[in-house]
């Protein structure tokens, strides 16, 4: 349910940025008929291209897109297909990131396991085997403003002359799961290499917003409004050692065992409330428990109120080790951190001691059939 209110309001929102975007917000289009404005970018394979580097191609192909957005990671597949389907028949596929990676708030990273600075973009493509340069414009946006993506992704395709044949949507539908019926991409390449008039020249895009630099001021205000938020810290027992791991939720559940003693849980927890915060607005929580003991309940609470650990926090009295020890999980050997991810109704498909890698967790949330990539 909460995944259909997400794309139900994603659409009105893009639905406005569409708007404003085409009509007068400081980001206008490109029109059909314009020239493409040249670029210079370095792509992930650390190359750096420009409209001279596709010249060769007939036709060419230029799609904004990005690492975060569930609407563009649904599309990666087609683009990667589409630069194969067409690779022998003179035409150029090239993908331009246009977000500044310091405008994306922690919570619009709720569909992604990657944010949009380049070091992740190479990641991203690397794991993906994109079959087309990915091009980072993150740093000054320069190129993006002179296409004028609204959204991503953002297709624009120009002739031979460069001149913009067509822009908008990839096809009509974003779900990777359904066959498009509106193949507006392919539908305007073959017509330009029939020597046709392109048949449908602009098309509604959706998808995020791009993220431009101005929009730095709200994830400010999101880091004021985390930062406002209450901390508590609650004493578990045996009982609620089983509850937490029983997991009667309904939701996807992370939990970490720590101790302020332990270097490792204090320099790692700051990863913890970045996860929490990336995906707490979905089927998801954090919930830490300090095994130090209620002897030093208030330097614990004083390190979660400096950490803004605003999620579940227990304290457990280590001297209850029989207690509650076994019930956590048999294959914990005690070592701290102890970190798990529990489906409801206790499964845990996620279990580490010592420190994390945090790509690999938050590769291990987001793939999970309760959070998903996809709305």
């Amino acid at each position: 349910m909460k995944a259909l209110l997400f794309s139900l309001l994603a659409g009105i929102i893009f639905s406005v940025s569409s708007f404003n975007s085409r009509f007068g917000d400081g980001h206008k289009t490109l029109e059909i008929g314009a020239a493409a404005p040249d670029f210079k970018l370095m792509g992930v394979d650390d190359k750096m291209y420009d409209l001279a580097s596709f010249e060769k191609a007939r036709v060419l192909v230029v799609i904004f897109t990005c690492n975060h957005c569930p609407t563009a990671q649904c599309y990666e597949d087609r683009i990667i297909n589409l630069t194969a389907d067409y690779a022998n028949k003179n035409v150029a596929v090239v993908a331009i990131m246009p977000n500044d990676p310091q405008s994306l708030r922690l919570d619009e990273l709720d569909f992604s396991d990657l944010g949009d600075s380049f070091a992740e973009m190479k990641i991203r493509a690397k794991e993906k085997k994109f079959n087309f340069p990915y091009l980072y414009d993150g740093d000054t946006e320069a190129v993006s403003r002179a296409y004028g993506p609204i959204a991503t992704p953002h297709v624009f395709v120009f002739d031979k002359e460069r001149k913009l044949r067509y822009e908008g949507r990839f096809d009509d539908t974003e779900s990777p799961f359904k066959i498009p019926g509106e193949t507006d991409t392919k539908n305007a390449i073959d017509a330009l290499l029939n020597n046709r008039e392109v048949p449908v020249k602009t098309t509604k895009v959706f998808g995020c917003s791009v993220k431009w630099s101005e929009k730095k001021e709200l994830v400010q205000k999101s880091l004021d409004a985390w930062a406002k938020e209450p901390v508590h810290l609650d004493t578990a027992d045996k009982e609620t050692m089983e509850s937490i791991i029983k997991n009667v939720s309904g939701k996807l559940r992370l939990v970490n065992l720590w101790s302020i003693r332990s270097l490792v849980s204090v320099q790692e927890f700051p990863e913890f409330i970045t996860i929490n915060r990336m995906y707490r607005d979905r089927d998801f929580e954090f919930i830490s428990i300090s095994t130090d003991g209620a002897g030093e309940r208030e330097k614990i609470l004083k390190f979660l109120e400096t950490q803004q650990a605003s999620n579940s926090n227990f304290l457990i009295n280590p001297g209850q080790n029989p207690a509650w020890f076994h019930s956590v999980n048999p294959g914990w050997h005690g070592d701290l951190p102890y970190t798990l991810l529990i489906e409801p109704g206790g499964k845990i498909v996620f279990a580490k001691e010592g420190s994390i890698d945090p790509a690999s967790l938050k590769k291990s949330i987001v793939n999970n059939h309760l959070i998903g990539r996809y709305p």
